[in-house]
């Protein structure tokens, strides 16, 4: 996870800032329930009344309120009114108590004392069989004496009552009440203000409209917000991700192209190519789910279990029950998938690495009539990542149902237990509609958690995998305080006792090796195969570092020079031509971009690629394809040469790069070369005898130590290792000749050379 969140770093700001959309959009989602459940408890059930104290009452009800109220609580009460015998604002013939205008702590301490008074009085005046007995009762109590009680209601009963008396006939009902919910109560008195109203003239069916528009009104703009809250977070969640996919590229890009050939060794290019590639999508992804799950969801589940406490709190169990449900599932499914997460990426690596063989080797499967056997190789590896990607997807499949049935059991559980609490009267139907949104909400949140530590570990896999790239440490650095080439000592190259073994090799590949390449001079190098020619021409650019001895370049080591200033001076051509896709004109002045026409022709001509290039339509702008597809092994090659005779370079090498010419193109193209680096160093690496042939110094390698060392003629008389080689390329004449030239001045030359 951490390795995650570090990425993000750079973008602390918008995280911030999603995070407080995120806020904002949670609030919407939690505020639509309580709004739904008011919609119904009030907007329907109450006539759209939301007094539990009534703002305006008859005096008739305010007296009848009084006879359940004490001394005390009837100075209190009347105080917070004041009486209005005439009021055209009400359509009540009558004095009516109007409130004064009073606070919430004011209303609460009236619905303290009224609350019971109210549910009573609206009891009496309803008919109840409760207030029914008490009525008998009272009747049955004050006998005959007291008149035609028949003809009096409760009120006028109850007000003839001796005050001590009504008392405690009010303390006694206030006893047999005292075990009824309190919701009964609040119920009781909203329904008796709506009668209250009822009776003043007020138009209900207004009140109750008027409550229903306002309160769906307010749903709709919470809804709205909402809305762009989730569309404005999930834009700057992608925008975010995208923009670490990005930086995850150019870094890895960055990091792979300072890469040693020691680096590419250990991390295979197939590899290379899925990090840089799926696996930074798969942070990518993961990225978007981070910031627009992960974060929201724990908000969500706090704040719909805040709700849920104020909603109803005897049924927080269920919700308990939901969560344990659901997180067994995900740790089942945890422990089933989270193996074939591992898996998948290197099943990833293994389909990528096969693809790009087949590709790379189509013409020697061709030739070889392989195709069957490589379809079988890659029907295979496509196969093990197919059946590994099913099971996951399959059993991600199989997650979502069971979920489902959790969440309607719960739902179908809570629909239970609420009915059976709207019937006793510890909730309202809106309530339980709300609790049931909140529930969902919260396993809702609680399922997002899972899922993403579901596929978290993939995630987790992908960036580990990218990080090894981003923190391995290049075996091939610059130095710290990097040091400037001789100008007297320009284009020089010496290799001084050098050896050289690759890494976890067992033995040196080069054994001190020690000889100097001048300007203005050609030397050779030549061997058999596997003598190690190509290493070491590949320990100048800095391709690999000597482990014995040191290399120098214009009088310095060059592991004291900066690599581009190295390198700036060399013109490389390896063994094998590579070509960029672009034009003729781009990959020629690939190593000066701003060289002008006539250098680039120059360099063509000198490479003898003019006449095939000047055949084209097109001419120098043809196109090239990737890898230089669309040319021959031939013009592959020679455009490589003029690549690095545009450069116009101190130092040349070429690492058997005139294999793919024929005699003639060859003699004539070294003419020319001859020509144009003759204050250049020029090495060469050769197999074939016409091409060192006049060399002003060859180097022949036997098993990676220097055999011999001076020019043809020498090398001839003194190196048994190059007489082979020699013989078996040119006629017995032309060995003869060469070896009865006088020795004299080609000992001089030799001793120059030397």
């Amino acid at each position: 996870m951490s390795k995650l969140f570090k990425h993000l770093k750079p973008y602390w700001m918008t995280v911030a800032g999603i995070i407080v959309i995120l806020f904002v959009q949670a609030f919407c989602d939690l505020s639509l329930p309580s709004y739904t459940s008011d919609i119904v408890n009030v907007g329907i059930q109450q006539g759209g009344v939301e007094d539990t104290v009534p703002e305006a009452l008859p005096e008739e009800e305010m007296n009848r309120l009084c006879l359940f109220l004490g001394e005390e609580d009837q100075e209190t009460v009347k105080a917070a009114y004041t009486l209005e015998q005439e009021t055209d604002e009400y359509n009540y013939d009558g004095a009516v108590y109007v409130m004064n205008s009073t606070g919430e702590e004011q209303k609460e301490e009236l619905l303290d004392i009224l609350g019971r008074p109210m549910m009573l009085v609206y009891g009496f005046e309803s008919g109840s069989s409760m207030t029914d007995q008490v009525e008998e009762s009272l009747k049955s109590q004050m006998g005959e004496g007291a008149g035609n009680l028949d003809d009096m209601d409760i009120f006028q009963i109850l007000a003839m009552l001796p005050e001590e008396q009504r008392a405690a006939m009010t303390g006694q009902i206030a006893e047999m009440t005292e075990d009824m919910p309190e919701m009964i109560t609040e119920q009781s008195a909203t329904a008796w203000v709506r009668q209250v109203y009822e009776e003043l003239g007020m138009d209900m069916e207004s009140i109750q409209n008027g409550y229903i528009l306002r309160t769906g009104g307010k749903m709709l703009a919470l809804a709205f917000l909402g809305m762009l809250a989730s569309v404005l977070a999930g834009l700057l969640s992608s925008l975010t991700a995208a923009g670490v996919g990005r930086d995850l590229r150019g870094k890895v890009f960055q990091k792979v192209v300072g890469f040693s050939n020691t680096e590419f060794d250990r991390f295979s290019t197939a590899s290379l190519i899925t990090r840089s590639t799926n696996d930074i999508q798969q942070i990518q992804m993961m990225t978007v789910l981070l910031l627009r799950m992960v974060l929201y969801a724990p908000v969500m589940a706090v704040g719909g279990l805040y709700r849920v406490f104020h909603t109803n709190v005897d049924m927080l169990w269920i919700i308990g029950l939901g969560v344990v449900l659901i997180v067994i599932v995900v740790i089942f499914l945890f422990a089933v998938v989270m193996p074939r997460f591992r898996l998948l990426q290197k099943l990833v690596d293994r389909l990528n690495l096969v693809t790009r063989e087949i590709l790379t080797g189509l013409s020697v499967i061709r030739a070889f009539s392989r195709e069957k056997y490589e379809e079988n190789r890659f029907d295979k590896a496509n196969r093990d990542l197919t059946k590994t990607n099913l099971f996951v997807n399959r059993a991600m499949t199989f997650m979502m149902p069971v979920m489902m049935l959790v969440m309607n059991g719960i739902t179908v559980l809570i629909v239970w237990n609420g009915a059976h609490g709207i019937d006793n009267g510890q909730m309202q139907v809106g309530d339980m509609m709300a609790f049931i949104q909140y529930t969902m909400q919260i396993i809702m949140a609680f399922l997002m958690i899972c899922m993403v530590s579901v596929m978290l570990p993939r995630a987790a896999v992908a960036a580990g995998r990218v990080d090894e790239v981003l923190e391995s440490r290049t075996s091939i650095e610059d130095a710290k305080e990097p040091v400037s080439m001789l100008a007297e000592k320009k284009g020089e190259v010496v290799f001084d006792h050098v050896s050289f073994r690759y890494p976890q090799a067992e033995e040196d590949v080069l054994s001190d090796i020690s000889f100097t390449a001048k300007p203005g001079e050609t030397t050779a190098i030549i061997g058999s195969t596997g003598s190690g020619k190509s290493t070491l021409v590949n320990l100048i650019p800095r391709f690999y570092d000597v482990t014995g001895g040191r290399i120098t370049v214009g009088g310095k080591d060059i592991r004291e020079i900066s690599r581009h200033e190295l390198r700036d001076r060399l013109g490389y051509v390896p063994q094998k031509g590579v070509l960029f896709s672009g034009t003729i004109a781009s990959n020629i002045l690939y190593g000066c971009p701003e060289g002008e026409e006539e250098q680039m022709k120059e360099a063509a001509r000198i490479a003898q690629a003019e006449e095939f290039i000047e055949e084209k339509p097109e001419g120098y702008e043809s196109p090239v394809s990737q890898g230089g597809g669309n040319v021959s092994g031939g013009q592959k090659q020679r455009l490589s040469i003029a690549r690095a005779v545009a450069k116009q370079p101190d130092i040349f090498i070429f690492d058997d790069s005139f294999s793919a010419l024929d005699y003639k193109t060859d003699v004539a193209l070294r003419t020319a070369l001859h020509e144009k680096t003759k204050d250049s160093t020029v090495i060469i690496v050769a197999q074939r005898i016409s091409t060192v042939l006049h060399a002003d110094q060859i180097i022949m390698l036997d098993g990676g130590k220097i055999a011999g060392k001076g020019t043809h003629k020498e090398l001839l008389r003194t190196c048994p290792e190059y007489y082979q080689v020699a013989a078996s390329q040119l006629s017995a004449e032309e060995l003869e000749g060469d070896m009865k030239e006088p020795a004299r001045t080609e000992g001089k030359e030799g001793a120059d050379h030397e």
